[in-house]
């Protein structure tokens, strides 16, 4: 029998996190959600805690101080600092891949050697420490090109540069100009794929997969795909792109060799894992990249059409119980809507006042992302600041949810994209 009344952590303060700890508070299972460092959102959530984050270290302390039963990890830079071997080694339950697992996202040079060690389908590629030699591989290659940051860089170390000299750009602000620190201390360069992106996530637990319902992102700041590449400014929730029959070649295609790859090399993976696919023309998946973690914006919604209780998919996994679970969904799609903040994604301003109006549509959530309180009022604290997310019978009421509810949402400098869900509606 399982326990009840049980105490659960969930690190980050992201929207992914307000998502699940949404979805993990309405289990019949769970006491309180506690969440490290979490933001205005989940302050004033229902059954939802705030507590202090910081270092692996000082979060496994705060866990035993709690008596926490379960821990979920959101962002990807602390799985990528050994939490999960950190938490495991003193008896702890928690969720996500290990430190050396979770090199498939925090190094996209181990990653694409991975894919071509394993005979799975991505684009083309070279890796750099060399500005000099960057360049004359771009040079050598032409563009359209993409140049991507090796390392953790926020969602904002890939350019896909349509021209030379946004190429060339790129690699001087990374490899000379060290914009992104460690992270871009190299740089993998890789030919540009045409297509329609989709993500694709999983629940593994070290043997078996489930995989979540499908998404789309919607990378880039300005209306039809134009604009600077941002982590994300918006999703829905399933994707028309992954058909019944893509489906199936993912999880034998990317899926499966994935984690035989993992598994061949000796790599125990229990976690979310997220493929990143570039869909062409004549439907056939590459991977762009992994992400060790749930998605975000993605998670949004897919926490909005999920009903059957996260809580039980989750401990299954860590039991290594997954084939005795089947998560349901709501037939109904769901899309996000990211409003972030002014001079986002290069020099987001934050500090302003956010002003939310109560929504009384149950269709509809406000998930907090880059807020704070500050003397009980919401202050913007980050690039994407709020996630306006809405079920509907369709893509298009989704949609309609979700842009009338951000007409009660104040901040100054808002910008949001005005076409998420667009290229659903086309195909709906």
């Amino acid at each position: 029998m399982r326990s009840t009344a049980m105490k659960i952590l969930v690190v980050g303060s992201g929207g992914r996190e307000h998502a699940m700890a949404w979805k993990l508070a309405r289990s019949a299972r769970v006491a309180q959600v506690l969440v490290a460092p979490g933001n205005a959102g989940t302050a004033i959530e229902p059954g939802v805690r705030n507590v202090p984050g910081g270092s692996p270290e000082a979060l496994l302390q705060m866990a035993l101080d709690e008596g926490v039963d379960f821990t979920v990890v959101g962002p990807e830079a602390p799985l990528a600092a050994g939490i999960v071997d950190l938490f495991e080694a003193r008896g702890l339950r928690i969720f996500g891949p290990t430190r050396q697992a979770a090199q498939l996202e925090s190094s996209k040079d181990f990653a694409k050697q991975f894919l071509v060690r394993h005979g799975i389908a991505t684009a083309h590629h070279a890796t750099f420490s060399d500005a000099q030699a960057a360049h004359a591989w771009v040079s050598s290659h032409g563009a359209p090109i993409v140049v991507k940051a090796d390392g953790l860089a926020a969602g904002k170390g890939v350019v896909v540069a349509l021209e030379e000299a946004d190429a060339h750009a790129a690699i001087d602000r990374m490899l000379v100009g060290n914009a992104f620190g460690d992270a871009g201390a190299r740089v993998v360069i890789e030919e540009f794929l045409a297509g329609e992106e989709a993500s694709f996530i999983v629940v593994v637990d070290g043997l078996r997969v489930v995989p979540l319902a499908t998404s789309q992102d919607h990378k880039r700041l300005l209306d039809h795909d134009q604009g600077p590449n941002t982590g994300g400014m918006g999703a829905y929730s399933p994707a028309p792109v992954v058909t019944a029959a893509l489906h199936e070649r993912v999880m034998r295609e990317v899926i499966g060799p994935t984690l035989a790859g993992l598994a061949a090399e000796g790599i125990r993976y229990r976690g979310f894992l997220y493929a990143g696919l570039m869909i062409n023309a004549a439907g056939e998946p590459k991977v762009l990249e992994f992400n060790c973690r749930l998605g975000d914006p993605e998670t949004q919604p897919i926490m909005m059409r999920l009903s059957s209780d996260l809580l039980d998919l989750l401990e299954a996994a860590l039991d290594g119980t997954l084939g005795d679970v089947q998560p349901l969904w709501d037939p109904r799609p769901a899309l996000g809507v990211v409003l972030a903040a002014a001079g986002y994604p290069d020099a987001p301003r934050q500090g302003d006042l956010v002003s939310v109006e109560p929504v009384t549509d149950p269709e509809v959530h406000v998930f907090h992302a880059g807020t704070r309180l500050e003397d009980d009022r919401c202050i913007s604290s980050g690039g994407r600041v709020l996630c306006v997310t809405a079920l509907g019978a369709d893509i298009g009421q989704a949609q309609s949810r979700a842009y009338t509810a951000i007409a009660g949402v104040h901040f100054a400098g808002v910008q949001y994209r005005r076409d998420i869900g667009s290229r659903a509606l086309k195909t709906s």
